[in-house]
């Protein structure tokens, strides 16, 4: 592949320099590895008549074809379609892999090679809403994961000094390898736990107590009950400078009760930072460090292009409007996907302003950060379905005072399929809230953001809420459960992508 001159600085270039080098690099990256040697996107891009030369503007790029995930679910041998498979003939041609030879011998051009495209590592999707998707790393990917994870400690204001725990599952799983390579990108003192699935809560409390970390690294609900656990055991970890948040939403409210335990524990001051990525990216993006509120997820330009797209047309927003994130990697190798559609909706939009906080000018995805996916029909009563976005609804509870956890759980009444939809909220209150007051506060914040109500709100000690959102026991927490499903096999259950 040729190798394009002067990278800008990824934290420092000025928009115009990046608009342009994104192009060059995009058709640089589609000539010479992803239509040579994807055979998915060979044939795509042959569908469509669609040729790299005809590529002269990132306008010209929107007319693209998306990939969305219905593009992955399929059989596991079309899914090798999606990884660049190079025929040792083709790369024989290669101007560098020549020079390689010339320069290093065969035996080392060979072995560039291997490094560049055999895959070595697998993650997967989650598999909430389909089956799992498997996304093939090569060394060159595993590079690349060192320096989004580098960026991501640089961006969080970590030190070489500091002790982190990384409390992600161990999984085939993007935010537990993230911060894996993060601390090896860094170089820089890191011990995995695995999580509450692992080590279980006391396991992950009785390793904290004797590393006394400076940054603690995991799910977001994980983190909640992990931290509320050791407080009521009268812990004391002074040493915590930063929670690092991944793998779900973070909402304001779940922010500023994270601080108040971590200040609870002995912390003078300490940083709730989120971060955003997904399996598809192979590669997360971090906040920097704020006083209060949220600074946007500061992206690498230099490795990805981002978009922003309505949901509903697919056209590119203007620039400081909410959209669709659309993804395509700019030198990936493994599994590649261009456009990739993820479903999710960067509200604040995107921007190329000076990051107020820490003073980069890369782009920044602007949130909250919602599923379109999460915006579901339901049938409350027998006339007209109603759409309801449970983005929203998280929100709403995530910041209400004295909810310590909780779940939606949608259903039919009676469990009968031809019945109504129900809402029913189940709540682990804040220790020494009044159950009473705490609903009557549930049910007019729903009254003044919603135009629906809980049919029923079931209130669950702390132990109990934790089985029922698999704390510990899954990757992801079950906050929505949708029960709807496994009783109405007509399947009426609609849902907006």
């Amino acid at each position: 592949m040729k190798i394009l001159s002067s990278t800008p600085a990824w934290d420092a270039a000025p928009p115009e320099v990046w608009h342009d080098w994104q192009l060059r690099r995009l058709r640089d990256y589609l000539s010479h590895r992803v239509l040579p040697f994807s055979a998915h996107y060979r044939q795509l891009f042959k569908e469509h008549d669609l040729a790299v030369q005809d590529i002269l503007s990132l306008e010209d790029w929107a007319n693209a074809p998306f990939t969305s995930k219905s593009d992955l679910t399929v059989p596991r041998d079309q899914q090798r379609d999606f990884v660049l498979m190079p025929a040792e003939a083709q790369l024989s041609r290669e101007w560098s892999v020549i020079w390689n030879a010339l320069r290093h011998g065969r035996a080392a051009a060979k072995e560039a090679l291997e490094e560049e495209f055999r895959p070595v590592m697998l993650t997967s999707t989650t598999g909430r809403s389909s089956d799992p998707v498997p996304f093939l790393y090569t060394k060159h990917d595993l590079a690349n994961l060192d320096i989004t994870g580098r960026r991501l400690m640089e961006c969080g204001r970590s030190q070489r000094d500091f002790r982190h725990v990384n409390a992600f599952p161990f999984a085939p799983h993007l935010a537990f390898w993230q911060t894996h390579h993060a601390g090896l990108g860094f170089g820089t003192f890191m011990v995995s736990t695995g999580g509450g699935k692992s080590l279980g809560t006391e396991g992950n409390i009785n390793l904290i107590d004797r590393i006394q970390p400076d940054v603690l690294i995991g799910m977001p609900t994980f983190m909640y009950h992990l931290l509320r656990e050791a407080v009521e055991k009268g812990k004391h970890w002074p040493n915590i400078k930063r929670v690092v948040l991944g793998g779900e939403k973070v909402a304001e409210g779940l922010r500023a009760r994270l601080v108040n335990l971590v200040h609870e524990l002995g912390s003078e001051k300490v940083s709730i930072i989120s971060t955003y990525g997904f399996t598809e990216a192979k590669m997360a993006f971090p906040e920097c460090p704020t006083e209060s509120g949220a600074s946007g997820f500061h992206l690498s330009p230099d490795l990805a292009l981002i978009e922003l797209v309505d949901p509903r047309t697919g056209s590119p927003v203007p620039a400081g409007y909410p959209g669709e994130i659309v993804f395509t990697p700019l030198d990936a190798r493994g599994t590649v996907v261009l456009r990739y559609r993820t479903g999710d909706i960067a509200e604040g939009g995107m921007t190329w302003s000076r990051c107020p906080h820490c003073g980069r000018t890369c782009p920044r995805l602007l949130g909250p950060i919602s599923r379109v996916s999460e915006v579901r029909e339901l049938h409350l009563d027998k006339v007209k379905g109603t759409l309801v976005n449970f983005n929203i609804l998280e929100h709403l509870l995530d910041d209400q005072k004295g909810v310590a956890a909780w779940q939606i759980e949608l259903c039919k009444r009676h469990d009968d399929p031809l019945e109504v939809d129900e809402l029913i909220l189940h709540v682990a209150p804040e220790p020494g809230m009044n159950a009473d007051d705490l609903e009557q506060r549930i049910h007019r914040r729903f009254a003044e953001v919603t135009e629906i109500h809980p049919n029923a709100i079931h209130l669950h000690d702390l132990p109990d809420m934790r089985e029922r959102l698999g704390i510990g026991r899954l990757l992801k927490e079950v906050k929505l459960l949708d029960r709807r499903k496994q009783n109405n096999p007509t399947g009426s259950l609609r849902t907006r992508d």
